[in-house]
């Protein structure tokens, strides 16, 4: 009787980290110092961006060239569209970077982790 009761109670079901993915803004960036990268984090399932992720790794590198030790920093910066996060960069040559993103979302027992190639254009 407990059991029947106890399976009829309604669970929440959880999304898994496959749910969500990263879009870049842009797929081409100036080259320079300054670069500015946008990324959008989306729910596949609805569609919808999402805010308030808590981002706590980034790494940007030249591995779509061949040379994954090129890396940069990255510094976050403010955003006010909804879902998009973006970041400084010093992209010193031009090329393909590879961004690679670790991200934590309210509610969800998973890590997501996201990897996007961008073109540093001249």
């Amino acid at each position: 009787m407990i059991a029947a009761f106890v399976l009829s109670l309604p669970h929440a079901t959880l999304a898994g980290s496959t749910d969500y993915e990263f879009q870049l803004v842009e797929p081409s960036v100036s080259r320079g110092s300054e670069a500015l990268i946008s990324i959008l984090l989306k729910d596949k399932r609805t569609g919808k961006p999402v805010s308030d992720a808590v981002i706590f790794a980034t790494r940007l590198d030249m591995a779509p060239e061949g040379m994954e030790a090129m890396t940069t920093t990255l510094d976050p910066l403010s955003s006010d569209e909804a879902g998009v996060y973006r970041f400084k960069a010093n992209l010193s040559m031009e090329g393909g970077w590879r961004f690679k993103l670790a991200v934590k979302i309210q509610g969800e027992p998973e890590t997501v982790q996201g990897e996007l190639v961008l073109q540093a254009k001249p």
